[in-house]
C-alpha cells in the first residue's frame, strides 16, 4: 500500500476520473483491489491535510455511488419503542485504532450472519487522543465497507458527547460552545447517531431527585435543539442522554422518570431521544488488579431490565444503554437481549487485542512513552501493570502512523482474531439476520456535498 502524494497520483492512475465535480470509477476491479487500500494508507499516515482530504471526498463519493450510506438508527429504535421488534442487542462497536481493518473484520462478520443492526462508535476524548477526527473515522469506515462489498445503511455513533463539569461551572457558554462546534462538525461527517452526556451535571448531593437531574436534563435539551436545528434535510439523527454518570452508583426508576417527564416538557415541539444510558455496575476499561487483570464485574440485569421496560411503555425509546461492557465474562451477553437492553457499548477488549498481538519492541517504546508523557496520570500505589493498562489508549494517536504500518500478515492476523470476538459477540447479542428490519424501518438519505465541501477549513 502507497501513501499518495500528488493529487494527479490519484487522478492519473486510469483507475478514477472527475467529471462535473464527480468521481467517477473507471477500473471497480482496480479500485477495489488496489485504491481503496491506497485511500486508507494516505488517511491514516499522510502528513499533508490536502491529500486527506481528498480521500475523504472520494471515499465519500465512491460510497454513496455503491449504496454505502451513512444513516441514522432513529427508525429502528422507533420501531423498538414502539415494541413493533426486539429480542436483540445493537452493538456498538468502538475502533480506537487499525480502523479500516477493524471495521473490515466487522463488515465480513455481519455478512456472513445478515446482520444490519450495528453500529461504528468513537466518543470525544478518544476522537482527541486517538487522532481520528469524525470525517477521518467515517471515510475509513466507508473504505472498510466498500472493500469487503457491504451495501447498505451504516450507523456512525458520536458517543459521550460530554460536557466537562468544572469547565461548565467556570464557563457554561465556552463549554457549550465547543460541544456545539464538536457536533457540527460530526454531522458534517456523517455522523447522524449523537449520545448527549451531560450526567457529568447530576448533582447527588441533592435529595431531591428533580433537583439532582435539573441541569442534566436542560443542557441535554439544549444540545437535542440545536441538533434537531442543524441535522440535514430528510434525516432524523438518533440522539441518546445519560441519567448517571458510567462508574458511579447504580441508576434507578426515579432518575429515569425525572430526567424524562422534565426533558419532554422542555422539548415538547421536537423529536425527542431514542434511548437512555444507565449505569449498572460496569465501568470503562474496567477495574485493574495490581496485577494487571481486571476484576470481575457483577452487573445489575435487574436494573437494565426495569428501566429498559420503562423506557419502552412510558416513553416509547429503544430501552437502556449499556456502557463499559467488554471486559465482562463471555458468559454474561447473551443476557443483554434476554433483559431488553436496547445496545450496548464494546471497546476496550478489541484495543486489549491489539495490543497482545503487538510486536514486543513497539509495546516497549509505547510504555515508555507512556511513562514520560502520561505520569501525572498515575494514581498514589499504582502498579506499573496497572498504570500502563488504564494509560495505554492514550498512546494511540501518537503511534497511529507505526500501528498502521505493521506488516499486513500481523494485521490479518490481528482482524481474525478480532472477527472471531465479533462472532461471538453478535451471536450471543442476537443480531443474526436484523438485515431486513433494518432495512424496513430505517429511511436511508443519501447526503451529497461537493468537493469543496471537504476541502474547506475548519474555522
Amino acid at each position: 500500500m502507497v501513501i499518495y502524494k500528488k493529487v494527479a497520483d490519484i487522478f492519473n492512475s486510469g483507475i478514477i476520473a472527475q467529471e462535473n465535480g464527480q468521481i467517477v470509477i473507471q477500473d471497480q476491479s482496480q479500485f477495489n483491489d488496489i485504491m481503496i487500500d491506497d485511500l486508507a494508507t494516505t488517511i491514516a499516515k499522510s502528513d499533508d491535510p490536502n491529500m486527506k482530504k481528498i480521500c475523504y471526498w472520494i471515499a465519500h463519493q465512491a460510497a454513496i455511488s455503491r449504496g454505502v450510506v451513512s444513516s441514522s438508527i432513529q427508525g429502528l429504535y422507533s420501531a423498538m419503542g414502539q415494541k413493533k421488534i426486539g429480542g436483540f442487542t445493537v452493538p456498538a462497536i468502538n475502533i480506537r485504532t487499525l480502523t479500516y481493518d477493524v471495521a473490515r473484520a466487522v463488515f465480513r462478520c455481519v455478512k456472513k450472519i445478515n446482520a444490519g443492526a450495528f453500529i461504528f462508535e468513537i466518543a470525544t476524548s478518544e476522537i482527541a487522543y486517538t487522532q481520528q477526527c469524525p470525517m477521518e473515522y467515517t471515510s475509513a469506515i466507508l473504505l472498510a465497507a466498500l472493500k469487503e462489498n457491504y451495501r447498505g445503511p451504516i450507523f456512525i455513533l458520536g458517543d459521550h458527547f460530554q460536557v466537562k463539569v468544572n469547565k461548565y461551572l467556570k464557563n457554561s457558554e465556552t463549554e457549550i460552545k465547543l460541544l456545539r462546534t464538536l457536533i457540527d462538525d460530526a454531522i458534517d461527517a456523517g455522523f447522524y447517531n449523537i449520545d448527549i452526556d451531560a450526567s457529568t451535571l447530576v448533582d447527588l448531593s441533592e435529595e431531591n431527585v428533580d433537583i439532582q437531574q435539573e441541569l442534566n436534563c436542560e443542557v441535554s435539551a439544549l444540545f437535542t435543539k440545536h441538533i434537531r436545528s442543524v441535522q440535514p434535510e430528510g434525516i432524523e439523527i438518533s440522539i441518546g442522554a445519560e441519567i448517571g454518570e458510567v462508574g458511579e452508583r447504580n441508576s434507578t426508576s426515579s432518575d429515569l422518570k425525572a430526567f424524562m417527564e422534565r426533558y419532554m416538557v422542555s422539548t415538547s415541539s421536537l423529536k425527542g431521544l431514542s434511548k437512555m444510558s444507565i449505569q449498572t455496575g460496569t465501568s470503562h476499561g474496567g477495574v485493574v488488579l495490581p496485577d494487571g487483570s481486571i476484576a470481575k464485574v457483577k452487573i445489575d440485569f435487574d436494573t437494565l431490565r426495569r428501566l429498559s421496560e420503562i423506557c419502552r411503555s412510558n416513553y416509547a425509546l429503544a430501552g437502556c444503554v449499556q456502557h463499559g461492557a467488554s471486559t465482562l465474562p463471555n458468559e454474561a451477553f447473551h443476557t443483554f437481549p434476554q433483559v431488553g437492553c436496547a445496545e450496548i457499548h464494546l471497546a476496550t477488549q478489541f484495543q486489549n487485542i491489539i495490543y497482545e498481538h503487538m510486536p514486543i519492541s513497539l509495546k516497549g517504546r509505547i510504555y515508555d512513552w507512556l511513562k514520560e508523557n502520561c505520569a501525572n496520570e498515575r494514581k498514589p500505589g499504582q502498579t506499573d501493570d496497572q498504570f500502563i493498562y488504564k494509560t495505554r489508549k492514550k498512546a494511540l494517536g501518537p503511534f497511529k502512523k507505526e500501528i498502521f504500518s505493521l506488516p499486513q500478515d500481523l494485521k490479518d492476523k490481528i482482524s481474525t482474531v478480532l472477527e472471531g470476538e465479533f462472532d461471538f459477540m453478535f451471536s450471543q447479542l442476537q443480531i443474526s439476520d436484523t438485515r431486513e428490519i433494518v432495512d424496513k424501518y430505517t429511511d436511508v438519505v443519501a447526503v451529497k456535498h461537493n468537493k469543496e465541501h471537504f476541502l474547506k477549513d475548519k474555522e
